[in-house]
């Protein structure tokens, strides 16, 4: 069965303007480099999907956050200043401010948004099993904040729309981005319908500066948020080990009914904004292992792609997460020299220390880690 590669040339409207690290280009660069690596034949498929209406933005966002985000964006577009501007602190951080006019970038995240319910319901009538938005990942949004150039969170509309909608119970977000999901991770942070699951840089390093070993969720929720900070570089081996020692045990334990996955490029040695140390041929792996595990839900899984701050090497990073994913058999090669100090893993025995510590914060809430 081909994957469904959910993309619309809108979203190069998803721009913050010249000089901004989020520029919308990526979404014409990548859909290029497809199609010239890979023919779509009966691998894939490109679908539009349409913008989000807002019943489905009140799923997930204040309603006063959606009229400030939408009225702002559009003043901003027409060189307007919006009367409301002087609010912009309250509903977004300094990093979402566009520099110059911003184009249509608010009606491109809710594009983003009609990608993730597009994903969800393609994947619950059957008639795809994997499904990839390209675009998204949206994963700093909060419900009535966007920050770190996240407008509306697809992540958590994805969950919660199978909650709500198709009625699931135990949904998997693995985040494996550079930075960790803040938005996402507080809005299912008490909630143990969602096992949230992320691989990040380690916060006393990057943005935003969350998700530490012991941030594990509360209330009902305690020990269903799993943070796992990797240490400065971190390679291939090290993020090899966590899937081995955690990702894939908790994941077996706690049989999702489907998998979202969301992250881009950026964990590579080369990205522009990070420190992490994964080759190109890390990406494929990841695709690999969770393709391997979505057999727990009958290969049900939605991955949104859209990070990635070096635009020579995003391309081959998506390209290879999506081929591990979907089973390409073709090989995606390393577009820029290995640095001597990314030949091996020199964070492994750091990582080995930061998988011992997660399975320590969480030995009381799965039986993998030790649960008496």
């Amino acid at each position: 069965m081909p994957i469904a590669i959910l993309h619309r040339e809108e979203l190069k409207e998803y721009d913050f303007g010249p000089g901004h690290p989020f520029r919308g280009d990526r979404y014409e660069i990548f859909p290029r480099f497809l199609r010239e690596t890979l023919p779509e034949d009966d691998n894939y498929r490109i679908l539009p999907a349409d913008p989000a209406v807002e019943d489905d933005l009140l799923l997930i966002c204040h309603k006063a956050y959606i009229d400030f985000t939408r009225d702002y964006f559009k003043a901003a577009n027409l060189g307007l200043s919006y009367a409301g501007g002087f609010g912009f602190s309250r509903y977004h951080s300094g990093d979402n401010i566009p520099r110059g006019r911003p184009g249509k970038l608010e009606e491109a995240a809710r594009l983003m948004i009609g990608q993730a319910k597009m994903a969800v319901d393609l994947v619950q009538t059957g008639e795809y099993e994997k499904v990839v938005c390209i675009g998204g990942n949206m994963h700093h949004a909060k419900p009535d904040y966007g920050e770190g150039f996240c407008l509306y969170n697809d992540n958590a509309f994805a969950a919660k729309y199978l909650m709500e909608k198709h009625g699931l119970e135990r949904i998997l977000i693995l985040d494996t981005d550079a930075h960790q999901g803040n938005g996402t991770c507080e809005y299912f942070y008490s909630d143990p319908r969602v096992l949230f699951i992320d691989l990040h840089q380690d916060p006393r390093t990057l943005y935003p500066g969350t998700g530490f070993a012991n941030e594990i969720g509360e209330g009902a929720g305690k020990g269903y948020t799993i943070n796992v900070p990797m240490p400065v570089y971190a390679g291939y081996d090290s993020y090899q080990l966590v899937f081995e020692e955690i990702v894939q045990p908790v994941t077996e334990e706690f049989e999702p009914q489907i998998i979202i996955r969301n992250g881009g490029s950026d964990p590579h040695f080369a990205d522009g904004l990070t420190n992490l140390g994964l080759p190109v041929r890390g990406f494929r792996m990841i695709g690999e292992r969770v393709r391997r595990m979505s057999g727990i839900c009958h290969g049900k899984e939605i991955a949104m792609i859209g990070s990635g701050y070096n635009k020579e090497v995003l391309p081959y990073a998506w390209m290879a997460l999506i081929s591990g994913l979907a089973d390409f058999n073709i090989e995606v090669e390393e577009p820029v020299s290995i640095p001597q100090r990314f030949q091996t893993d020199s964070s492994f025995e750091d990582t080995k220390k930061i998988v011992e510590q997660v399975k320590t914060y969480h030995h009381n809430y799965w039986k993998c880690f030790g649960q008496g």
